[in-house]
């Protein structure tokens, strides 16, 4: 216990500047005149009088108008990653964690991201007329900052055919097609945005089926229908140029036309397409009538699928460059154990202003950070470190998170003890949370000490329970947020939170402060709710003597994973591997929770009991770890978590076990035998897994 620990400042190597090194000299000068002259006590955190008081403090200093004023400053211009305003903004925060006088860090990254250079559309009708659709929203030019519609590493083409709707753009879509004899080869496809395909599959799909190009579209609201959702069409998180490892001054790089980097990137060209064209094609397509099944959610008048009469004129060039992208920190060291990390991330770059996302989480991230500062000039240290972590080039594949993630694997495996990641704080109204199911258990006791933003005199919880008879966290196997290089490639236990199921202006310059004022969040009050979660969740995480993790909702949700996976498979394959290892889960999970509940009781503070609390919390937090497996998934290996992780099949009922999900997909394409026993073997790994985390809790090798 008295060795010297490590500093958690190792995780950052980036060298301050002359003018950042003054700047920290004369916070350190400031801060330490208060220091002199206004001494305050300083508590232990982990006492459980303590924590209390510090957690009411925390609440108590709650103010709507500053989250405003945060995100107002951070709207004002948009600010795509890889651009000059994308550093301004990484300065902005870097000036706000410095002002309030924590210990700020960066780091950068040489990533590849991608840019529009040149697109056009028209649509030329049956009767010789045509009309050029613009590729902005109204009002909006080059000297506004607002990148045109585009997609993120589309590839450059053009293509002059006949249009075709395919619905979603999915398997089923293209089959119930071909039922009615229409042949999308040689087409530009138009996908209306739906369901869980991701874009890039939407367009992986339709150049399997022979297209020439695609158009996605969104419905849009009234109002909002001049939007375009711009995005990603690439596959994978992190830089293409470095899959696995940081991309640091001086890295490894692969070549840009390198085998391993094009199959990430689709082979046809796309773009984004504002819902008021998507109508104005649809009206005038023929051919085969419109299968019932697409009809409910199609305007009145809509008749045809295609192909034609209308023909598209479609150009899209684009650039694909090595850029710098900044993530910035703020760390406050842990006074017992600052070699145990509780992190909280947001990412900052936008497609456009980013109200919503990222910035509504961006803003109550900032406001966390100022609360911090102040329970720290009462007297607060933290038992265990918190980073604060602010991520660049998330819209391009969770660029800054993953490259940051890789560069410090080793240390966040082993010191990791939590990931809360917030990227859209407010679309609307209602929470939703996913996570890892150890940390079920202090979300719902957190949510009952927050009060509801939209029900006067209820707490956030009472408001979930009314909503949903039942709290309803879901799980982290989507590749959608920062979440996912802690949990799907570290292994790191992760929540991830935010209010509103989604929002009309998602990815389109619609999405500014003005519509979060005007509809989603007037009075702030739901960025409050969610900054006062957030930091209440990742204060128990820091100070609580014993890691407040739960196992006993692991168990329940394997089990119930071993049942729908149950009711899936025919008898040629046996769970019983499955079951026998969650058997020997859940009798560990009863196991330390019970010792768990014991050295919560001891009110003890020798070094025995310190080391046996010590003892116990590793192991609490390395068990995730055991879910990993080395070799990752087949044909995607930085996916190593065998439990939650994205199956390559989207349009899978199993948003779990994603190798078993992916050898069910790969089964229906080969011979019975030869599927099965691919099947048979993913659950062997799976079970592996699972005892690998059972032993991992026990703290036992024998």
């Amino acid at each position: 216990m008295g060795q010297r620990l490590p500093n958690p400042t190792t995780l950052f190597t980036s060298k301050p500047s002359a003018a950042c090194t003054f700047l920290s000299l004369l916070v350190i000068c400031i801060l330490g005149f208060y220091t002199l002259h206004y001494v305050h006590p300083a508590p232990s955190s982990s006492n459980p009088q303590t924590a209390l008081r510090f957690r009411r403090i925390f609440l108590s200093h709650a103010t709507n108008a500053t989250v405003a004023s945060y995100l107002r400053a951070l709207t004002l211009h948009s600010h795509l990653a890889g651009t000059p305003p994308s550093l301004d903004t990484a300065h902005f925060v870097r000036a706000h964690f410095m002002g309030l006088g924590l210990d700020t860090r960066s780091a950068h990254y040489n990533s590849l991201l991608s840019y529009p250079l040149r697109s056009s559309l028209s649509a030329h009708f049956s009767n010789g007329s045509h009309v050029d659709i613009p590729l902005t929203e109204p009002g909006l030019s080059a000297e506004n900052g607002v990148v045109g519609a585009y997609h993120a590493y589309s590839p450059s083409g053009s293509a002059h055919a006949k249009v075709v709707f395919a619905n979603h753009g999915t398997d089923e879509d293209y089959r119930a097609l071909a039922e009615l004899g229409v042949n999308v080869s040689g087409c530009v496809v138009l996908v209306k945005r739906g369901g869980d395909l991701p874009r890039g599959e939407a367009v992986g799909k339709a150049e399997q089926n022979g297209a020439l190009a695609v158009l996605l579209y969104t419905e849009g609201d009234d109002g909002f229908k001049k939007g375009f959702e711009r995005g990603l069409v690439r596959s994978g998180a992190g830089d293409p140029l470095t899959p696995g490892w940081a991309g640091v001054d001086g890295a490894e790089r692969l070549d840009p036309e390198d085998l391993e980097v094009l199959k990430r990137f689709p082979k046809i060209p796309s773009m984004p397409l504002s819902a008021e064209a998507a109508e104005l094609l649809l009206a005038t397509l023929g051919g085969s009538p419109v299968p019932n099944q697409w009809r409910a959610s199609l305007p009145a008048g809509v008749r045809g699928v295609g192909p034609g009469p209308t023909v598209m004129n479609f150009t899209y060039q684009g650039e694909k460059k090595v850029v710098a992208i900044h993530n910035v920190f703020a760390v406050i060291r842990g006074a017992e154990e600052p070699d145990r990390y509780v992190l909280l991330g947001n990412h900052r770059d936008a497609w456009t202003y980013g109200a919503v996302d990222p910035n509504s989480g961006t803003a109550a991230l900032l406001d966390i950070a100022r609360r911090y500062a102040l329970l720290m000039r009462s007297g607060w240290i933290p038992r265990r470190t918190i980073i604060i972590c602010s991520w660049d080039a998330e819209e391009f594949g969770m660029v800054g998170s993953t490259e940051w993630v890789e560069q410090n694997l080793a240390n966040l495996g082993s010191k990791a003890v939590a990931y809360i990641n917030v990227d859209c704080a407010v679309q609307g109204p209602g929470l939703f949370v996913r996570a890892t199911p150890q940390l079920d258990n202090l979300i719902v006791e957190v949510t009952k000490k927050v009060k509801d933003p939209d029900s006067e005199g209820a707490t956030v919880y009472e408001t979930w329970m009314a909503a949903n008879r039942s709290i309803d966290i879901q799980r982290l196997s989507a590749l959608d947020s920062d979440f996912a290089p802690f949990v799907q490639h570290a292994g790191v236990p992760s929540i991830d939170m935010y209010y509103g199921r989604d929002f009309p202006v998602y990815h389109t310059a619609f999405d500014a402060y003005d519509w979060m004022v005007n509809f989603g969040d007037p009075l702030f009050q739901r960025h409050v709710a969610v900054a006062g979660i957030w930091g209440l969740l990742a204060l128990h995480l820091a100070d609580d003597s014993i890691l407040p993790f739960n196992f006993l909702s692991y168990v329940d949700q394997l089990k119930h994973y071993k049942d729908v996976l149950s009711s899936l498979l025919d008898g040629s394959v046996s769970l019983h591997p499955l079951t026998t290892a969650i058997q020997e889960f859940a009798y560990a999970a009863k196991e330390v929770e019970h010792e768990a509940q014991r050295l919560r009781d001891v009110q003890s503070t020798s070094e025995l009991v310190l080391l046996k609390k010590r003892a116990l919390n590793d192991r609490l937090m390395l068990a995730e770890r055991g879910f990993l497996d080395s070799d990752g998934l087949e044909g995607r290996h930085w996916f190593k978590h065998l439990v939650f992780a994205p199956s390559s099949d989207h349009e899978s009922e199993l948003l779990f076990f994603p190798g078993v999900a992916d050898a069910i997909f790969q089964a229906k394409r080969t011979s019975g035998m030869e599927g099965q026993a691919k099947i048979q073997h993913e659950i062997w790994r799976v079970a592996r897994a699972i005892q690998r985390a059972a032993s991992s809790l026990r703290g036992e090798i024998f």
